[in-house]
């Protein structure tokens, strides 16, 4: 008998949700055209965002090539090109990224 309500229970819950899925109507293009105003309103404070990670790594990185171009490290060269490397695939990214999606 337990097993019966269950059952009986199931059907007429999976029933509601067809029942409020067919509701809804339309063909969805409402809801698209929401969510892609949405997305693109994203677009503005994620660049700025990045940005300014870039300037923060920027600026940890030149101390890092300071400090090591003033204690004679020899491989300050190649941390000062992964530090400008880093630098400008942030910009590059945000600002392809941007003209990409919108």
């Amino acid at each position: 008998m337990k097993k019966q309500r269950k059952k009986l229970f199931l059907v007429g819950l999976v029933m509601l949700s067809g029942f409020s899925a067919f509701a809804q109507g339309g063909n969805g293009s409402a809801g698209i055209s929401e969510a892609t105003q949405m997305v693109t309103s994203y677009f503005d404070p994620a660049t700025q965002l990045i940005y300014a990670i870039g300037a923060v790594v920027g600026l940890i990185g030149g101390v890092k090539v300071y400090n090591k171009f003033s204690s004679g490290d020899p491989d300050t060269s190649k941390t000062a090109a992964s530090w400008f490397g880093a630098c400008i695939f942030l910009i590059v990214a945000a600002t392809i990224l941007r003209s990409f999606f919108l």
